[in-house]
């Protein structure tokens, strides 16, 4: 006898048992859409969450984004690569490390974050439309402390 391949049985069950997995496979997932979402915008996720950063706390060295956004630093290079190619970012010499360069929003990176931000609540709405109000809250929670966010 043969399995039916129309319905999965086993990773249900794989991921009640198993929470670390069932977390990679949410966490992929989103990130396939987010990914997604983001090409159709033209702005990758990288590139979206730097010009957010800059525009947050302001010109900063691409160590300090690469520790603070969670980005592995080679990747960073590529992003901020794009970022400047683009005149969305531009790099200087950081004023308070010669050796270091800080990476500063433009005006037209300004620009670009607003439009690719007003897209953002519309992508979490479709994305998480199966999860009420309050459990978006408690996952919000859930992933800070897997995180160790500060409350």
């Amino acid at each position: 006898m043969t399995a039916d391949r129309s319905r999965p049985t086993y990773f249900p069950r794989l991921a009640a048992e198993r929470l670390d997995i069932a977390l990679c496979r949410a966490s992929a997932a989103i990130a396939r859409a987010a990914d997604a979402h983001a090409g159709e915008h033209g702005l990758g996720v990288g590139q979206h969450l730097v010009l957010k950063m800059l525009e947050a706390v302001g010109p900063c060295s691409q160590q300090t984004l690469s520790e603070e956004l969670r980005i592995d630093r080679t990747v960073m290079v590529s992003v901020c690569d794009d970022l400047e190619k683009a005149g969305h970012v531009r790099r200087e010499r950081n004023p308070r490390d010669r050796r270091s360069y800080a990476v500063t929003i433009t005006d037209a990176g300004h620009r670009r974050l607003t439009e690719a931000e007003a897209s953002i609540p519309g992508f979490l709405e479709d994305t998480f439309h199966d999860l009420t109000a309050a459990e978006r809250d408690q996952l919000r929670v859930l992933l800070g402390k897997l995180l160790r966010l500060p409350d």
